[in-house]
């Protein structure tokens, strides 16, 4: 039987770090260093999400008394070992959660023993040099979301622009990938309704550069917010409007000679691209349905899939019933469907059995395709961040499948509904209108729904920013009759109890907290205590004191710094209509002899920032005004459909990629 650290006191074990280098490995107990250095007394070494796993050959370590009664346990000179008392057992292991690892091996010979100041070191101990942690490596990236990207059909999808993007990014040393919401969210037209509202932005992370997405949920297309990702009718779901027609001609589920003329857009009009595109994409998926085959099988192992199915297949109920009843929202529906009797579900599920295998095959291939440009973006060492909105439309899946997690009447309307106070945006505030959550009831069955959603987002992205993330410490509730935010007033979030569930559940992941508006010390500790970084915009930056949190020099290192989200104008757009007195401030603060290069300039102040991950909109990069905003806060219509021109293209912006390079590397971002 292996021998467990039971000498080890739960307090010490807590501490317990192991670093790692070539080959050899140092245990930092608080400030105890255990150094194990020889490579044939290590039996097993192992890493999993959350723990790490060592087992050594017998005769290692010293006796248990030699760590319970000493203050520090020290590397020990080799000349000692026959002095050491080891253990009987075979073996020694110990486990240490991975989110306070470090990792660092350098040395030659297994030495372990408590020393006392003055003792001999061993003779490599110069070797000893602190290694850069990796969680802490600065990095760069560039926001963009996908239905901004060029291509053939009136909005960017996940073709082979998509590629092209993602190879841009590498050439100029970006390592990050942003995106947000993929989802449509338009009025229903003929075809298939598809909505989720997952606000997942992407990031990609490349060798030292972030890119920036929104979600890549699909809007609700009864939502009136004319594209909008943070309005989806399915936190989880994917946007077929994204579904490159392209790669299903590639896959044999469309001929080449179906695909429609060119588009030439420089803006997308969400209703004509899905009245184009949805017949396409289902033509598709019933001749995957239709077909043999390795893909049929893959569809068949992604409909299986546990962490697929607990939320897909509510998803193409309810798109189902949307479908087949004439009414806005779901709780206008008969009351057995609204109420979610059995009987009446079944007979749905066997009348709307083909809509409900296309919407789950539209979904398969969305997910194909969207692995396959993760899969080049981990090529190429790029993460992608996803944006995740804290609260989800009233007519989606997840409120008429989890009512009772949700503040609501006895007709399914909301009680109140989610907004913010008067704000720099708004004046009366801003009324997002989607129904709150009953934290106490969801805490009542272990947040079970958030813990599938951050399931599913990490199925999406490497890393992912939860937006409005104050609303988890407090949040501000709106009486539903509202027709104005500044009515509302603030309630008790769930707070950390929210993340111990789910972090016991999902482990160790990286999650960014969109810290922005009013912030209370209540929101600032819940961050601090959970590790996620904070966000800083420097459009914030220059318009008050020099105790500014914007400012670069007020800036922490665990923390993302913007020149502008995409609530922001483009930096030319915000120079053009800030005040002298604030300009004056930029030109001294940045010490500019004149302001025809704006946008480089806060580019740069971003990228010299102590913040450890810095981006960039792309907008930003091209240089581009106010014309190329892609969101207006309190408006609902004329938003999100700002593309990259269709006259630039990725292999004609060298000179922007090496000019971000260069400053990537200079700021050590590489």
């Amino acid at each position: 039987m292996p021998h467990r650290c039971s000498h080890i006191d739960g307090e010490r074990r807590k501490r317990l770090r192991v670093t790692r280098s070539n080959t050899n490995i140092h245990f930092l107990c608080h400030s105890f260093p255990l150094l194990i250095s020889s490579p044939s007394s290590v039996r097993s070494l192992s890493f999993s999400a959350t723990m790490v796993s060592l087992s050594l050959s017998p005769g290692v370590l010293p006796a248990a008394a030699s760590f319970s009664t000493r203050g520090r346990i020290a590397a020990l000179p080799s000349f000692l070992r026959s002095q050491i008392a080891a253990p009987s057992p075979a073996s020694w292991r110990t486990r240490i959660r991975r989110r306070q690892c470090d990792r660092f091996f350098a040395s030659s010979a297994v030495l372990a023993e408590a020393l006392r100041a003055g003792d001999d070191l061993p003779h490599d101990y110069e070797a000893w040099t602190p290694v850069a942690d990796p969680r802490r490596r600065r990095r760069a990236g560039v926001l963009l979301h996908p239905t901004s990207l060029p291509g053939p059909h009136g909005i960017g999808d996940l073709g082979d622009e998509v590629i092209r993007f993602l190879d841009w990014l590498h050439s100029a040393g970006v390592s990050v990938w942003q995106v947000f919401d993929c989802s449509p969210s338009l009025p229903l037209c003929s075809m298939i309704l598809l909505g989720a509202s997952c606000g997942e932005y992407l990031f990609l992370l490349c060798k030292g550069f972030v890119a920036m997405v929104l979600p890549l949920v699909p809007p609700g297309r009864k939502s009136r917010e004319d594209g909008s990702p943070y309005s989806g009718q399915d936190a989880n779901c994917g946007n077929t409007l994204l579904i490159s027609l392209e790669e299903l001609v590639k896959d044999g589920l469309l001929l080449k000679d179906e695909l429609p003329e060119p588009m030439d857009m420089d803006h997308v009009d969400f209703e004509a691209v899905a009245m184009l595109k949805d017949p396409l994409v289902t033509k598709a998926a019933e001749r995957l349905l239709l077909s043999q085959g390795i893909l049929k099988r893959q569809f068949y192992d992604f409909r299986r899939d546990p962490g697929i199915s607990g939320w897909l297949e509510d998803a193409a109920l309810f798109a189902a019933i949307d479908n087949s009843v004439n009414a806005f929202s779901w709780n206008e529906w008969p009351e057995q469907l609204k109420n979610r009797h059995l009987a009446a579900l079944e007979d749905v599920y066997q009348k709307q059995k083909d809509f409900i295998n296309i919407f789950i095959a539209q979904q398969f291939l969305f997910q194909r395709q969207w692995q396959r440009v993760r899969q080049h973006a981990q090529t190429l060492g790029i993460k992608i961040i996803g944006d995740m909105p804290i609260y989800v439309g009233h007519h989606s899946a997840d409120v008429w499948a989890n009512k009772k997690s949700f503040l609501l009447d006895r007709s399914g309307f909301p009680r109140l509904v989610s907004g913010v106070p008067p704000d720099a945006f708004s004046e009366t505030g801003q009324l997002w209108n989607s129904p709150l959550y009953d934290w106490r009831s969801m805490e009542e069955n272990g947040f079970a729904w958030w813990i599938q959603r951050i399931r599913r987002a990490l199925d999406l992205y490497d890393e992912f920013r939860i937006d409005h993330f104050r609303g988890l410490a407090g949040f501000w509730a709106v009486p539903a009759e509202s027709s104005i935010a500044m009515f509302g007033s603030w309630k008790v979030g769930p707070g950390k109890a929210f993340f111990d569930a789910v972090f016991k559940a999902v482990g160790d992941i990286e999650i960014i907290a969109e810290d922005l508006g009013v912030i209370t010390q209540d929101v600032v500790q819940l961050r601090k205590d959970i590790g996620a970084p904070g966000m800083a915009v420097l459009q914030f930056a220059f318009g008050s004191n020099a105790d500014n949190p914007h400012l670069p020099h007020n800036h922490e290192e665990q923390q993302i710094v913007y020149t502008g989200t995409h609530d922001n104008d483009t930096i030319l757009g915000w120079w053009e209509v800030i005040g002298e007195e604030e300009k004056d401030t930029v030109r001294k603060y940045l010490s500019l002899a004149d302001d025809t290069d704006i946008s480089w300039a806060l580019i740069q102040c971003a990228l010299s920032s102590v913040a450890r991950t810095a981006i960039i909109t792309m907008q930003d990069i091209l240089c581009l005004g106010s014309n190329a905003r892609m969101n207006t806060p309190a408006t609902q219509l004329g938003n999100w459909k700002w593309r990259i021109p269709s006259s630039i293209r990725f292999n004609n912006l060298n000179p922007e990629a090496e000019k971000l390079k260069g400053l990537i590397s200079m700021y050590n971002r590489l």
